[in-house]
């Protein structure tokens, strides 16, 4: 999982996904939002890490939930 690969159409994908999941005010959530809208390289590794820390369980289900689309 640590070489995950996300462009940013699919971070902001995966944010619905995972707000679905748990919820909106997730930090993993605000923050891969947060980077969709301003594509820094800093906000978008923020987000990735941020990502890879949510629980396996919920990460897995947002990532299942984009391979169903």
């Amino acid at each position: 999982m640590s070489e995950l690969k996300i462009d940013i159409e699919t971070m902001g994908r995966l944010a619905g996904a995972l707000a679905f999941i748990g919820s909106d005010g997730d930090p993993a959530v605000v923050a891969m939002r947060a980077a969709v809208e301003s594509g820094d390289p800093k906000d978008i590794k923020e987000a990735r890490t941020l990502f890879l820390r949510v629980n396996a369980a919920h990460r897995n289900a947002a990532l299942a939930m984009l391979m169903d689309d």
